[in-house]
């Protein structure tokens, strides 16, 4: 996950204008949460110095999803079984990036994480396998990752899960940054994004999504006011009795509870 750079940012426009004559102020160095552990029944907690938990790991199924939430990041699975490359934007305890890793062996996965301490931590504390010609764990600012021209229609799949120490609304959230996002990925492509439903950052971020991509769906809040989103680059046909089947395929596959996204799909389209 991103650290929140939004209070640095306001602190510069604060600042009265450099004049030219100025000496030039080396750059300044990134500031970062402390990033912290707990354990509770068998489960290992990253935090970055706060109660918030920004991802969990049971510690005798270390591959495994723990948290609702990020099993209901995969739900793009019910649309596509075999994406080339997926991208995890924000590692937190690399929860998402290990799980496509293992379940997906014909597909690339990347992983951007701006604070160099939550990879480390993630390599010694969350099993975190090394990097190979499939995994690539890059220490890089999820922006500059988006906005790179050599990363156009290249991914087929991008989990976002952006948060600072508080934990209450994504650090990226701006109508460039989605735009950005639905340019790098490929025409089928798709993106699954962790919002908080009670906070003021919710709506903001729909909005922003429904003007990068053809089409906005989410499922019902879960735990702590967790609410996934998947915006689609290009909407897809919403048949239900086939969704129900790829749900019972997952479900046998990966124990994921895959009948439960589809039910959450029908709310959505009840509610709209």
């Amino acid at each position: 996950m991103l650290i929140k750079r939004k209070s640095i940012e306001k602190e510069e426009s604060l600042r009265p204008p450099r004049r030219a004559t100025d000496t030039p102020k080396p750059p300044r160095k990134a500031k970062y949460a402390p990033v912290t552990l707990s354990e509770q029944d068998g489960v290992r907690f990253l935090h970055f110095g706060t109660e918030w938990v920004q991802g969990a790991m049971r510690i005798r199924k270390p591959d495994a999803l723990e948290l609702e939430y990020a099993q209901q990041m995969m739900l793009w699975m019910l649309f596509n079984d075999r994406p080339a490359h997926i991208v995890q934007l924000g590692l937190g305890t690399a929860a998402l990036t290990k799980y496509c890793y293992r379940q997906f062996p014909a597909a690339r996965v990347s992983a951007i994480e701006l604070n160099p301490s939550v990879i480390t931590i993630c390599e010694t504390m969350f099993k975190l396998p090394p990097n190979d010609d499939r995994l690539n764990v890059i220490e890089m600012d999820a922006m500059d990752f988006v906005t790179d021209s050599a990363n156009l229609n290249s991914v087929d799949v991008f989990q976002i899960d952006l948060y600072d120490a508080t934990a209450r609304g994504p650090v990226l959230d701006t109508p460039e940054f989605y735009q950005s996002c639905a340019a790098c990925l490929t025409d089928d492509g798709m993106m699954t994004v962790n919002l908080f439903g009670d906070h003021p950052s919710y709506a903001k971020n729909l909005k922003a999504m429904k003007f990068a991509f053809d089409a906005v769906v989410w499922l019902p809040e879960v735990h702590d006011g967790n609410v996934v989103v998947i915006a689609f680059k290009r909407a897809p046909s919403l048949d239900f009795s086939i969704l129900y089947e790829r749900a019972e395929a997952i479900r046998a596959a990966t124990k994921l509870p895959a009948k439960s996204w589809v039910d959450g799909l029908k709310v959505w389209m009840t509610e709209e």
